[in-house]
């Protein structure tokens, strides 16, 4: 099975996740940002990351990716059957995918997409503007949502955690971290997420294409 895409995004990394904590074996395959074999525009013929190929079957969108594996792979099952749990997990996956990537996006796109890998401008006022506006309430709400066990559905892991903890670690490989005294439940559980061995290694590794890039671009900055 192919996943294309890069896991410095979070939709291509909760695959990514989601795979290995059912012990599947995904191979990633470069795709994305205007880059990307026939079989990448095949799966995902509008260029979004990340495709999904296995055998003949060609698919694009991580929500649709995951829900396929969990049905063909169903233990162990990290989206529950249980009407309840599933509604709440589908939420959580949805408030990643959504509100969190609004947010994250306007931040990690202007201090690193734009500045390295597409060379344009920075907008440091909008990125500012998102990490003090767009961000505080929704890791207000998560601390709030995290129960005592740990997992934010089903006391286990579920995609629900996944999802959640995705946009994070993208925001984390440039520095923009969760504040501990603030938010001591949420910080707690992010690291508990991140060091995850299906976390932690593609972190490792996506921290390190960052660094390579050059960081995220400092205010005094200017891109090129």
């Amino acid at each position: 099975m192919i996943v294309f895409g890069s896991t410095l995004s979070p939709y291509v990394r909760k695959v990514m996740v989601f795979g290995a904590e059912k012990g599947l074996e995904l191979e990633l395959q470069p795709a994305g940002m205007g880059r990307g074999s026939p079989e990448f525009m095949a799966a995902s013929p509008f260029g979004k990351m990340p495709g999904f190929k296995d055998g003949d079957f060609l698919i694009s969108d991580s929500s649709a990716i995951v829900a396929y594996l969990d049905a063909k792979y169903p233990e162990p099952s990290l989206i529950p059957a249980e009407p309840r749990a599933r509604a709440r997990t589908i939420w959580f996956d949805e408030l990643a995918d959504t509100i969190m990537m609004a947010a994250g996006s306007a931040i990690f796109g202007q201090r690193f997409v734009r500045p390295r890998v597409l060379k344009m401008e920075c907008d440091h006022e909008a990125a500012d503007a998102a990490e003090r506006d767009l961000m505080p309430p929704i890791l207000a709400y998560l601390e709030g949502a995290i129960p005592a066990s740990g997992f934010l559905v089903d006391d286990r892991l579920t995609l629900a955690d996944i999802a959640v903890a995705s946009p994070l670690a993208t925001l984390g490989c440039i520095g923009v971290t969760v504040d501990s005294a603030r938010y001591p439940r949420l910080a707690a559980w992010v690291a508990s997420m991140h060091a995850r061995p299906s976390f932690a290694a593609i972190i490792t590794r996506d921290r390190a294409m960052v660094d390579a890039m050059g960081g995220p671009v400092p205010r005094e900055a200017v891109a090129g």
